[in-house]
Order: structure tokens, then sequence, then C-alpha cells
């Protein structure tokens, strides 16, 4: 009788470990990636649009120059799109060959790098507005800015590694 019950439990762990809603977790990752990093990015683009904004009006020679935050900010929606291809990718049908980890991984690495490009999206706003407002009292702050906007888009580059990780498994 135990050896039946032991048979029958592993049974159940087997068939739950190959939960046909696993791929509805690796969707959430792909979700939960595109969707955190574009927010990032459009906030980023934002405030650092409205910066410029209030610059060119006094210096338009230096519009150029000030564009960069904006670049910048695009880019954290970059690293969203790679991971959410990469993890849409590797998507199959629920069964054997998907086990439940999978989903659970790549809804993680989604997540991860998500956040971590809403929250790259955040600082590149704040600091591309204060930095360009800097930039047109001072122009040879022109390269702290992009020093302080190069560490914050770091962020989001770590985000996407730890989630490449993640979706690799």
């Amino acid at each position: 009788m135990t050896f039946l019950t032991s048979m029958n439990n592993d049974t159940a762990l087997l068939a739950s470990e190959h939960a046909m809603y696993g791929p509805f977790f690796g969707s959430l990752g792909v979700t939960a990636a595109m969707i955190f990093t574009a927010a990032g990015s459009a906030y980023g683009t934002a405030k650092a649009g409205t910066g410029i904004a209030s610059m060119s009006v006094f210096r338009p020679d230096l519009v150029m120059k000030a564009i960069i935050p904006v670049v910048m900010a695009g880019i954290v929606a970059i690293y969203g799109l790679v991971v959410a291809v990469i993890i849409s990718g590797k998507l199959t049908p629920g069964g054997k060959e998907y086990p439940i980890y999978v989903g659970f991984s790549q809804f993680a690495g989604g997540l991860v790098c998500g956040l971590c490009g809403l929250a790259a999206g955040y600082a590149i706003g704040v600091a591309g507005e204060a930095g360009v407002l800097a930039l047109s009292q001072q122009p040879r702050f022109f390269v702290g800015m992009i020093l302080i906007l190069i560490f914050a888009e770091v962020l989001g580059l770590y985000g996407m590694i730890v989630a490449l990780i993640l979706g690799a498994t």
C-alpha cells in the first residue's frame, strides 16, 4: 500500500511540474518587460522633453546637445523589447516540454527587466531635465550631464542582463 501511495504522489508531483498554465507566466514576463520599460521610457522622454522645451527658449543653439536624455530614455524601451522577443521565442504550449519553473523564470526575468527599465527611465527623466536646464546656464556641464545619464541608463542594462540570464534557463 505504501508503494502505491508513493507512486501516486510522484505522478501527481510530476504532473504539477508540467502544468498547462506554465506558458501563461512566460507570457506575463513578456508583458511585464514591455509595459514597464515602455512606461519608464515614456516618462523619461516626457520629463527630459519638458526641460528641453524650457531651455530652448533662452538657448536654442544647445537643443541638439540637450536631446541626448530623450535618446537615452528611448533606449530603455529597446531593452524591454529585446527581452520580450527572446522570451516570446521560447514560449511553447504547456506540457512535458515546458515545465512550470520555466514559466516562472521567464516571468521573473520580464519583471526584473521591466521594473529596472521603469527605474532607469524615471532616473533619466529627472536627471535629464535638471541636466538640460543646467546646461542652458553653463555649457561646460555637458560632460557631467552625460556621466550622470550613463549611470541612470545602466540600471536598465543591469535588468536586461539579469532577465536574459533568467530567461535562458
